[in-house]
């Protein structure tokens, strides 16, 4: 069959990702509990084998797997868990599944693939059976109440002190003592909905906390005493990533929209920010403290 060179080179594409998602697939089916998810990412595994050869026949050339993509997503499966992996493998079938409809006019077999890989789909959402997702109402409560408190916090103490260390101390002493507030809160309310998961929620929303505070404090403890502005600056900056990379990871988990909440968030964090800012300078003026 002669194929159209956009045609062509598509299929050289499909074939490095056939390969490469039937190579990561085995690799993750490895790392996975329950012997039913590692039967079904096995099976899909030898498909996009299958797929690799179909396209192989057309093109006959060998194609290199992307290694490069196995080790990230190797690696972000022990941070971000199976279940953002399993959707972000899920959004790469659905972008290859429209090319695949696309090009069906030309090539009969496209469809019988697109097909099975809409198959893929269904039963790699049927997987989804992750522990710490339930929990994720938790996590939300423990960073969100960190980015507002804290860096309201920050930002009223920085240009208050006017140096790292005293601002750090500070905000560490805040942070702590919020940490263990906002876990015991979480308990109480987890118990008085006689929860049976009272201290595993509590627990995660005493790690996001404080995975928070650490991050935000970071800054004023590496900088010298004299450069709080530059540490005001990078918190900020930690700030709006830590919001921009706990969205992206909320919003595919859940399959969820992902400007609004970051917008949302940010500027809620931010604009706290700035009001503590003003509260921090006119305590000082109007107390007339000198530091």
């Amino acid at each position: 069959m002669t194929l159209s060179q956009k045609n062509y080179k598509r299929i050289l594409k499909f074939q490095k990702s056939e390969i490469t998602a039937s190579i990561l697939y085995k690799k993750i089916a490895v790392l996975m509990h329950e012997s039913k998810n590692k039967d079904v990412l096995l099976e899909i595994s030898q498909v996009e084998n299958e797929h690799y050869k179909r396209w192989r026949s057309f093109t006959n050339r060998d194609i290199k797997p992307d290694y490069l993509k196995i080790f990230l997503y190797r690696f972000l499966f022990f941070i971000l868990g199976e279940t953002f992996i399993i959707k972000s493998l899920e959004r790469n079938e659905e972008f290859d599944k429209k090319e695949l409809d696309d090009i069906a006019a030309e090539i009969p077999i496209a469809r019988e693939i697109s097909d099975q890989e809409e198959k893929h789909e269904n039963q790699l959402i049927s997987m989804i059976n992750e522990e710490r997702l339930k929990y994720v109402g938790s996590m939300v409560l423990g960073l969100n109440d960190a980015l507002v408190e804290l860096t309201g916090t920050i930002a009223g103490v920085t240009f208050a002190l006017t140096n790292t260390k005293l601002v750090a101390l500070a905000a560490i002493i805040t942070g702590g003592a919020a940490t263990l507030s906002m876990a015991a809160s979480n308990y109480l309310a987890q118990r008085a909905n006689q929860s049976e998961d009272a201290v595993k929620s509590s627990v995660y929303t005493g790690m996001a906390y404080l995975i928070t505070v650490i991050i935000l404090i970071m800054p004023y403890l590496l900088l010298p005493d004299e450069y709080y502005v530059t540490a005001f600056v990078i918190m900020l900056l930690l700030v709006v990533l830590i919001i921009y990379l706990f969205n992206f990871y909320i919003a595919v988990v859940q399959t969820a929209a992902f400007w609004p909440k970051f917008v949302e968030m940010a500027v809620i964090s931010l604009g706290v920010a700035a009001l503590s800012y003003a509260l921090g300078i006119g305590a000082k003026y109007l107390l007339g403290i000198e530091i």
